[in-house]
């Protein structure tokens, strides 16, 4: 009698060490499954921080680096030109000048109306009015400016060099000017900036064109 009863005890023992296996299984699975997300969630977060660095990184060396506009002025063609002898010496000439705001900027740079003078041997022999407007961000303001040179206003001094250079043929000019403005990125961060224009060129006298130019 107590083998079977020993007997009839054995199944259900055999059952719950069963259960018990069965229910640690689902146990290590849920803890399995934790862990995982735990892991896409840390590796979600950690991405996601990357990616904000980036992109602070991103506005602070790129967006909010402001830089001053280009101002320059462009090859032109001249529309009339009179000169005199070396023992004479005298020149006259208009053209359009193509005045460039170049705004490299991530914001527009919004300017004050300004002059740029041309001379001969640092004298003044004319002037572009440029008025008030702005470069709107990553392009250029281009300003057609009707121009008039002449030397009438030159002293006897330099009278001699003018001489000189039209016995040679060409003329250098130089034409200077500065635009006072403000860059303002997303409507929040303004910038004040100044643009310089310094610019060199030779005309020749024969031709009656623009030999060379260049700007710094």
């Amino acid at each position: 009698m107590a083998e079977k009863n020993q007997n009839q005890y054995q199944p259900p023992e055999s059952n719950s060490y069963r259960r018990n296996d069965q229910e640690s299984l689902h146990v290590m699975e849920d803890e399995e499954a934790k862990r995982k997300k735990r892991m896409k969630w840390t590796i979600g977060i950690i991405a996601f921080v990357i990616f904000q660095v980036v992109q602070a990184l991103f506005f602070v060396l790129v967006i909010m680096k402001f830089k001053s506009p280009k101002f320059r002025v462009g090859d032109f063609a001249i529309q009339t030109m009179t000169v005199g002898t070396q023992a004479s010496p005298s020149f006259d000439m208009s053209f359009v000048a193509p005045i460039r705001v170049k705004n490299t900027n991530w914001g527009p740079f919004k300017y004050d109306a300004s002059t740029v003078y041309f001379s001969y041997g640092g004298v003044q022999v004319g002037q572009a009015i440029i008025p008030k407007s702005k470069a709107n961000f990553k392009s250029t303001k281009k300003i057609d400016v009707d121009v008039t040179l002449s030397s009438a206003n030159l002293p006897s001094s330099i009278n001699s060099s003018l001489g000189n250079d039209l016995s040679s043929g060409i003329i250098t000019l130089t034409s200077q000017g500065e635009l006072q403005g403000k860059i303002t990125v997303m409507f929040m961060f303004k910038k004040k900036k100044t643009s310089q224009m310094n610019c060199t060129m030779a005309i020749n006298t024969t031709t009656k064109a623009v030999q060379s130019l260049s700007c710094k």
